[in-house]
């Protein structure tokens, strides 16, 4: 009796073989459950991250709308030289409009001198930012005290910017002409994340289109 109770007992018992499959094929779950957690977290991120430059991007066409639709013809609206960083683009247009939110002076008075240009985040820094420097128009201070500049655009690489001449028909790199302004606008930003610039074309008429 004795003997058949040990052979009944070995028989329910696992053996080493059967634990050492079952914690691989443990691990194997862990791991594939560990990979697919950590891929859909970097998608989650890469997507807000996405999004967020996106919403940048937007805003910032969304200012240049509001500011560029709402300039009247005349002395000085609108000029633009073409500009040069390191054989890149670094564009600059120069504009005058008044105070307002439009242009983040909500409790300011008087018309302002704007120009959207591309500057170091830091001096001396090689990263580079889209932004607006701003100065009173009747400010004839010359050593900058009056001036203050508002970043749009971070980690940018080059700014180029294209009028449309009605007149010509054909885009020009620069704008002179301070009686009348552009039919058009293009504004094309490049940006190290992304081999496609980001591009849009904004028409003075209150129509903007991005392509």
């Amino acid at each position: 009796m004795s003997i058949a109770l040990g052979k009944r007992d070995t028989r329910r018992a696992f053996t080493l073989l059967e634990i050492t499959l079952a914690v691989a094929i443990l691990a194997m779950m862990s791991i594939a459950i560990y990979r697919f957690v950590a891929t859909n977290l970097t998608a989650v991120r890469i997507s807000a991250d996405a999004s967020a430059i996106d919403a940048q991007y937007s805003g910032f066409l969304n200012l240049l709308s509001a500011q560029w639709q709402d300039l009247p013809s005349g002395v000085g609206a609108m000029t633009g030289e073409p500009l040069k960083l390191n054989d890149r683009p670094r564009d600059e247009i120069t504009w005058t409009c008044s105070a307002g939110p439009g242009l983040l002076t909500r409790y300011a008075t008087g018309d302002y001198r704007v120009s959207l240009r591309l500057q170091p985040v830091q001096k001396g820094s090689e990263k580079l930012e889209v932004g607006v420097l701003r100065k009173p128009r009747d400010d004839s201070a010359t050593e900058g005290s009056h001036e203050s500049w508002v970043p749009l655009l971070s980690n940018v690489q080059s700014l180029q910017i294209r009028y449309f001449d009605p007149r010509l028909n054909t885009w020009v790199d620069r704008w002179t002409d301070t009686s009348t302004l552009p039919r058009l606008v293009k504004v094309t930003v490049g940006r190290p994340d992304n081999p496609v610039p980001w591009e849009a074309i904004i028409a003075l008429s209150r129509t903007a289109l991005i392509s």
